[in-house]
């Protein structure tokens, strides 16, 4: 069963900075992208990157965010830096969508990891 495991969430003050990282089996043959969903809204896409290492990214983020991939571990990685209160909420990672069916990911959303950004 694929899984997707993401982590390296925390408590930082703004300004400051993290870095998440996310590990699926699946990844050297997707484009993934990491979404967040803050509390009381919906889950957007804030970064994305292709399998040739072509990157996309909100608004919100850019200039601020980095994202990266290590195919060779599977793993995906987001850089955050100048961090605002704003960039509070849970941090997944993904496939993109029209794509998750045939990996059996059409509902699936890892455990998330928590990013809070205190003012």
């Amino acid at each position: 069963q694929v899984q997707l495991m993401e982590s390296g969430g925390g408590l930082v003050q703004a300004g400051g900075s993290l870095r998440l990282s996310c590990a699926g089996t699946i990844f050297r043959l997707n484009a993934v992208g990491w979404y967040r969903q803050a509390p009381g809204k919906q889950r957007e896409l804030v970064a994305r990157i292709t399998i040739g290492g072509d990157t996309s990214y909100a608004n919100s983020v850019k200039g601020r965010f980095t994202i990266s991939r290590e195919n060779a571990k599977n793993t995906v990685y987001l850089q955050m830096n100048s961090l605002k209160p704003e960039d509070t909420g849970v941090y997944y990672c993904n496939i993109d969508e029209y794509r998750r069916p045939y990996f059996g990911l059409s509902d699936y959303w890892g455990q998330g990891t928590q990013v809070t950004v205190s003012s």
